[in-house]
């Protein structure tokens, strides 16, 4: 696959870059490049990220970060047997617990959420850092819910991470998964404010909380750039104001279609009336001229 001429390969991880100098220099600046294709695309195109994927592992299988790059290519792309096992081999090849939650969750993607729920309860666990945690606890409640466990997936994410003030880069998620279990539960009102307190932490918008939050307000956002088909002639300004006003406005001017309605009519009927009186006038004259004619003298009649 083509990749773009700024792509120069050093824009990837410096502890990436490290790894690849066990390759000769060519290939290990042909790897790198399609490694930051990868991380160029996956979040908009992720088959697109998987494509590039393939290229760096068939060149460098046995690099621990072409592996994972790989996996979570193809995490992205939905295809979670493949990315748990490129998971695992990266695994395998450095020791790291990190991975261990994505392993749990592409183990849900398989359809398998009772094995999810055993890695998270794996010692493992223990030694991932706080984010690493957090994201276990996430795939954990993820696994409740896929068993229809709604009840136990809203106590799995109550923990010191959810009620603590302080936003870390984990706290909108964890707040967004709380709050959509709560949802899910019925019970609204708490919800709602769960989705408010996502939003607060949620400085980058990596989740739709506030979207999800004016729908439970009952508001809808109309597009201002969209005209409304229905009345072709409606402008910003009409549509601006409030909607008592537009009600009224349209009252009045039904009534004012009426009235010119009712002119309409009077105007044909004074028009027909018109017409009638023309056409009585004239049989009144006709009736005249015979009635005349009768009483003078006929040329035609027999004289005596």
């Amino acid at each position: 696959m083509p990749i773009p001429d700024d792509v120069t390969g050093d824009e990837i991880d410096k502890d990436v870059r490290q790894e690849l100098q066990s390759l000769p220099k060519g290939l290990a600046e042909e790897v790198s490049r399609n490694l930051v294709m990868v991380a160029r695309l996956i979040d908009e195109d992720p088959e697109g990220a998987y494509a590039y994927s393939r290229i760096a592992l068939r060149l460098a299988s046995r690099v621990a970060a072409v592996r994972e790059a790989a996996g979570f290519a193809a995490y992205a792309s939905q295809k979670y047997s493949e990315a748990l096992a490129e998971f695992r081999a990266a695994r395998r090849m450095t020791g790291n617990v990190d991975l261990w939650p994505v392993m749990a969750d592409c183990e849900r993607g398989m359809g398998r959420p009772e094995k999810a729920l055993d890695m998270a309860g794996a010692p493992d666990v223990q030694k991932l850092d706080k984010a690493g945690q957090v994201e276990m606890r996430l795939v954990a409640a993820g696994a409740r819910r896929d068993m229809g466990q709604l009840d136990a997936a809203i106590v799995t994410l109550q923990s010191p991470e959810l009620a603590s003030h302080s936003v870390q880069p984990w706290t909108a998620r964890l707040r967004y998964a709380y709050a959509d279990a709560l949802l899910a539960a019925g019970r609204e009102d708490e919800a709602r404010e769960w989705f408010a307190k996502a939003v607060e932490s949620d400085k980058d918008g990596s989740t739709d909380a506030s979207d999800r939050l004016a729908e439970l307000d009952g508001v809808e956002f109309v597009d201002a750039l969209v005209e409304d088909e229905s009345e072709p002639g409606a402008d910003s300004e009409t549509e601006a104001q409030p909607k008592s006003v537009r009600e009224a406005d349209r009252a009045i001017q039904a009534e004012a279609d009426e009235i010119d309605e009712i002119d309409e009519i009077d105007e044909i009927d004074n028009e027909d009336l018109d017409d009638a009186e023309d056409e009585r006038e004239e049989e009144r004259a006709e009736e005249g001229d015979e009635e005349g004619g009768n009483d003078g003298d006929d040329e035609d009649a027999p004289r005596g």
